[in-house]
């Protein structure tokens, strides 16, 4: 869940630290910090946090050392935005449908194809050696965090972003080895896959952020969405953090109302795969989560906006556990 408080540095500041560590007091079991873009010029906003050098990371570590301290496992998302880059921040203007150009700060933007995101600045259709350059920046920024302490990295192929529009015919209408068969469209995601998975080390797990459907007619399916998924397995992922829409502005393609609307598609796709799995999206009551792992249809929950709202989300059912709460909380017990 993006913050949008970093500096042009892209570093982590003590926003950040504060923000995650209350969620790492607050119990969870994995702390994802929000998406951080692979480069300067793959990020959403000037107020992205970044990942791509030393000294990042070096900051980055404040946040690892906290979250491992309080027993809680760091994780990184690790992004490249595409089409849905050089935006304003979500409360200003039109936030994330506000195009800051070129002239005025931004720069310019890759993508499969030279279609826009809404009212976004049209990007360039990326080259080969555009391609290549996302390969290596996602090696880079999985190196750098390993250097800053994370044990988990997550490659985010979804919610509209760069690896996402490659996969989906909605926003890849190329004629080369990248477009056309899903063959094609996936091969851009799975050199990063395969990279990433190759460059971080072979003990710490690698997640990767799946669309299982557009929810819009020529878009993702849920089967080609299973084929992504055994391919993903084939390259040694280890769990698919799996999600659905956003590719597009139009509201009809917004995932439905509905509690747990991901965990019937995670479900399918860890038989597909055999991957673990765990769903994201309108689980805001932890009976649900509860319910979601005791019935096997998922491996882990994931929760986003429920955590926004209460860093104490994961310890609500345990008032009468004081050893699940720190000590210096137990005079509120």
């Amino acid at each position: 869940m993006a913050q949008y408080a970093a500096g042009t540095d892209g570093k982590p500041n003590d926003w950040h630290l504060v923000h995650y560590g209350a969620r790492a007091v607050g119990g969870v079991g994995l702390v994802m910090v929000e998406s951080n873009a692979v480069g300067p010029l793959h990020r959403t906003t000037s107020a992205d946090l970044g990942i791509w050098n030393e000294d990042q990371a070096a900051a980055h570590r404040r946040l690892t050392s906290f979250i491992t301290e309080r027993g809680a496992v760091p994780a990184v998302q690790l992004l490249a935005a595409g089409r849905k880059g050089s935006h304003r921040v979500p409360w200003e203007g039109e936030g994330q449908n506000s195009p800051v150009s070129v002239d005025d700060g931004g720069w310019e933007l890759i993508a499969p194809s030279a279609a826009p995101f809404g009212d976004l600045s049209v990007p360039r259709e990326a080259s080969h050696a555009d391609i290549g350059e996302v390969v290596e920046a996602f090696v880079q920024s999985a190196r750098m965090a390993h250097l800053a302490g994370y044990e988990v990295v997550e490659i985010h192929a979804a919610h509209g972003y760069l690896l996402h529009q490659f996969l989906s015919p909605l926003a890849n209408h190329r004629t080369d080895e990248y477009g056309g068969s899903l063959q094609n469209r996936m091969r851009l995601p799975l050199r990063v896959a395969r990279a990433v998975r190759e460059a971080f080390p072979a003990e710490k797990p690698v997640f990767v952020r799946i669309t299982a459907t557009d929810w819009a007619e020529g878009g993702i399916t849920i089967d080609e969405a299973a084929t992504f998924a055994k391919e993903l397995a084939a390259v040694g992922i280890d769990l698919l953090d799996v999600t659905s829409g956003v590719l597009t502005r139009d509201r009809a393609a917004r995932p439905p109302a509905q509690d747990g609307v991901n965990v019937g598609f995670a479900n399918t796709l860890k038989k597909a795969s055999g991957l673990a799995v765990a769903p994201v999206g309108q689980i805001a009551d932890l009976s649900l989560a509860g319910k979601v792992l005791a019935d096997g249809q998922a491996d882990a929950v994931l929760v986003g906006r429920a955590l926004l709202r209460d860093p104490y989300f994961a310890l609500r059912n345990r008032s009468g556990d004081p050893a699940a709460w720190p000590a210096r909380y137990h005079r509120a017990l």
